[in-house]
């Protein structure tokens, strides 16, 4: 499991996600209309020219867990860190919103459009149908939402965690969350996330629900000139 954490993207879109994605043996991305996410099989020297077919100039790519200058004819538009967190604790003990909704594809554009509005990280129309994504609808409008996004092996993502900014306060991304958990452990599967550097609250309330820090990587988004 250890192994798999240390390229996750890369397990994720060459192992279970592989009918979701596109690219060579050395990268590979999701396809587009998911999640604008890449993966190298080799971390130390990462094959961008194996990604030119397979995405547009100027496209925004989020690469993971490389560092290094940019190669010819691509550049880093933006950099930063973020932890990758481990599920460490017990079952959560029920599900905790049962009335949740499970997005499918009709609900796509409510996901994106909460996605937008709330930045959760790289969101795309087709990025619910990675997992289970349940979200919370009041008046006919998505609320609060928590999905699976990376699979690879028996890991998978908690992601898309976001609260429309009028309904924060109410612990609906939390109760997402652990109904999300409490479904992988029934699998058999171990829950883990991201999280960015800067968002300490949201860390510190990760921690306290029951996830380890697994380890601090860069996160980039990239682009072809």
């Amino acid at each position: 499991m250890e192994n798999l954490l240390d390229n996750i993207f890369w397990h994720a879109l060459s192992g279970a996600q592989a009918p979701h994605a596109t690219g060579t043996d050395d990268a590979r991305r999701y396809a587009p209309g998911f999640s604008p996410i890449v993966g190298f099989s080799n971390l130390a020297r990462p094959r961008f020219d194996a990604l030119v077919p397979y995405c547009a100039p100027g496209e925004h790519l989020y690469c993971a867990d490389w560092s290094g200058a940019a190669p010819d004819g691509w550049q880093i538009d933006s950099e930063s860190t973020m932890f990758r967190m481990v599920w460490d604790a017990a079952l959560p003990a029920a599900d905790e919103v049962p009335e949740a909704v499970r997005l499918g594809p009709e609900h796509a554009q409510h996901a994106v459009e909460l996605a937008t509005l709330t930045q959760p990280g790289p969101f795309g129309p087709r990025t619910i149908e990675l997992g289970d994504y349940f979200g919370c609808f009041e008046g006919g409008r998505l609320i609060a939402m928590a999905g699976e996004r990376v699979h690879a092996g028996t890991l998978r993502e908690v992601s898309g965690v976001c609260t429309h900014p009028e309904h924060q306060g109410r612990g609906l991304a939390r109760r997402l969350m652990l109904k999300l958990i409490r479904r992988e452990m029934q699998r058999g599967e171990t829950p883990f996330l991201h999280v960015m550097h800067g968002n300490t609250g949201a860390r510190s309330l990760y921690a306290r629900m029951g996830f380890r820090e697994h380890c601090e990587t860069a996160i980039r988004v990239v682009s072809r000139r």
